[in-house]
């Protein structure tokens, strides 16, 4: 075996391969060619190592240099300088890691030193493409002892006493959902895996699929071997074609391998997976939506109960979980229920993958341990705001979930802890909002989201969603009424108590939450006609004051001519004409022109 003295591994996963990480793969692949090193030296590809906004991230083992913001050109500086002179390209490292003596250790950085990465501990760090790795890395050794030394009861009883609860929405306790299956008595049962993730902003299972494949195999099978199944389906996005990719080429290799199939480790348990592709319906993230669309029909929900667990796929007991729930299922088999139940809180134990996106400067994905504070999360991790902004809000739980006002920044994240502030855990996107983003604005972003995704099934998500729209679109033109308002809220808890699915449940959660927390801005935009960000177009105006020197620029680049005035003479701007775009403003170099 040829001595591989170094490793360049480099993500590929969707944030960085749009970025041209697959050009960086082959420029490092020519350029030890070209020294010489290509045997000395292996390049692997990996999935994301979760800090997106510095990609494409390249990290050199065994200094663990982890260089950011790379490009193909700097591949041959890297592997001339690093790789055969031993010297550390400074200008790339990611700066938290530049220390006086060298570098320092990664896990020591803002933004890795809280986190714990149990669904994403493979992520980054193995090629997902390759099954050895995986192998190498503990993979199907927790499948191993499932299928030869233990029973499905036993299994059932670990995950139930690890707390593990569904990291999808709710958090409906996973061992009862297991339970449930297991006890049914039928010939055919299945096993399913929601990969639908639907929610803007959120790539928390994405980047499982993308990164670490296997762990969702092997724990689809050990769950298909505890409930009695022996078919399993993954309901995968349509639009992450890398993730589908990765999937069918480990499903490929899991079968060659022998760890799918007929008579697994020759124990007589047969199972096998097939991936089946979403067409973008965000309902479908719905779980009897989802099963209903796998069968190869139109997505829409089933009146519940039956439960999937009793009447599922095809009529027949269903265990379904998502990726996240499922990428904890080795780990707990592999270091014991106590391990996953000592982490969190009383109520919410293990880890919980979190997409940060939004007004932060961290972007990316990070996992912590249940019970980690919101402040922690947003300003230790991520970085808190861009720009010096002050925080102003945070949405969890996806466009049906709540907005968090600054006042609960110190709040535990939990699942009760969230709902009881108005909020939701939900599959795990976390969307930033600062000073400058309009509430009642935010609100009305995400239900026009709600109300084009509804499926149309039930009336009162169907036509009470829409209802709601219109008023918020009332509201930000100028023309709300304190009575809507009240008619907001009734409206809301009306969809709530009388929808079919969980879209039409949570659906008004942002309209209440921003109702409950900044009432204020919404009686500005009533009453006062007044957007206190600056956001609603109808309700601001521009206006140019006594710091204008007259140089023009501001009536050249204005789109409707709505700007006059003489040369070296304050300016004026005829509110008739102007379209309130703010190129003027953005243009103007002397801070001469004030939005109202």
């Amino acid at each position: 075996m040829e001595l591989v003295r170094s490793h360049i591994l480099v993500c590929a996963g969707t944030g960085c391969s749009a970025s041209n990480s697959e050009a960086i793969i082959a420029e490092f692949e020519k350029s030890l060619a070209q020294a010489g090193m290509q045997k000395e030296v292996r390049v692997i590809k990996t999935g994301c190592f979760g800090l997106c906004a510095l990609g494409p991230v390249v990290v050199v083992y065994p200094e663990g240099a982890f260089y950011s913001r790379v490009k193909p050109e700097d591949a041959q500086e890297i592997v001339s300088e690093h790789i055969v002179k031993g010297r550390i390209v400074t200008r790339l490292l990611y700066q938290e890691t530049v220390a006086e003596a060298g570098i320092s250790s990664l896990s020591e950085t803002p933004f890795y030193k809280k986190q714990l990465r149990i669904a994403l501990r493979n992520c980054g760090i193995i090629n997902p493409e390759n099954i050895d790795e995986y192998i190498a890395f503990d993979g199907y050794s927790a499948l191993a002892r499932a299928l030869t030394e233990q029973t499905p009861e036993e299994i059932v009883d670990i995950i139930t006493k690890s707390g593990l609860r569904g990291r999808g929405g709710a958090g409906f306790p996973t061992g009862k959902k297991w339970q449930y299956t297991a006890q049914e008595k039928s010939d055919i049962k299945y096993v399913a895996c929601n990969a639908d993730e639907g929610d803007p902003g959120a790539f928390m299972d994405r980047s499982v699929l993308e990164g670490d494949p296997h762990s969702l195999i092997e724990a689809m099978t050990i769950a298909g071997y505890a409930v009695g199944a022996g078919q399993g389906y993954i309901y995968v996005r349509a639009e992450y074609p890398i993730a589908v990719k990765r999937l069918d080429i480990a499903i490929g290799q899991a079968r060659e391998y022998g760890f799918l199939g007929e008579n697994i480790f020759g124990t007589g348990f047969s199972f096998d997976i097939t991936v089946r592709l979403g067409a973008g319906a965000f309902v479908c993230g719905e779980e009897t939506a989802l099963l209903t669309s796998v069968e190869g029909n139109r997505g829409e929900p089933r009146p519940r109960p039956p439960f999937p667990a009793i009447k599922g796929l095809f009529g027949k007991p269903t265990l379904l979980n998502n990726v996240e729930t499922y990428a904890n299922v080795p780990w707990i088999l592999q270091n014991g229920w106590e391990a996953l139940a000592a982490i969190g809180t009383e109520k919410s134990k293990g880890t919980k993958v979190f997409a940060l996106g939004g007004k932060i400067t961290n972007t990316g994905l990070v996992e912590v341990p249940m019970g980690t504070t919101l402040r922690e999360v947003v300003e230790e991790i991520g970085g808190g705001c861009p720009n010096g902004k002050k925080f102003k809000a945070a949405q969890t739980g996806g466009p049906s979930g709540g907005c968090i006002p600054a006042e609960h920044l110190d709040l535990p994240i939990e699942y009760e802890t969230l709902k009881s502030i108005g909020s939701m855990m939900g599959s795990g996107g976390l969307i930033v909002m600062d000073e400058d983003n309009c509430m009642v604005d935010i609100a009305r972003f995400f239900l026009d989201f709600t109300v084009d995704e509804s499926c149309g099934k039930c009336t009162p998500c169907r036509v009470g969603t829409k209802r709601m729209f219109q008023i918020l679109t009332k509201i930000t033109e100028g023309n709300g009424t304190m009575e809507d308002l009240d008619t907001l809220e009734d409206l809301g808890n009306h969809i709530i108590n009388n929808s079919l699915c969980g879209l039409g449940q949570s659906a008004p959660n942002p309209v209440l939450s921003t109702l409950k927390y900044f009432r204020d801005e919404y009686i500005a935009h009533v009453r006062d006609k007044k957007c206190p960000a600056g956001v609603c177009k109808n309700l601001l105006s521009y206006r140019i004051t006594d710091a204008c020197r007259g140089c023009t620029l501001c009536a050249k680049v204005c789109p409707t001519g709505a700007i006059s005035g003489k040369v070296k003479e304050l300016h004026v701007i005829d509110q008739d004409k102007c379209i309130k775009c703010g190129a003027c403003m953005e243009k103007c170099k002397f801070g001469a022109i004030v939005k109202e």
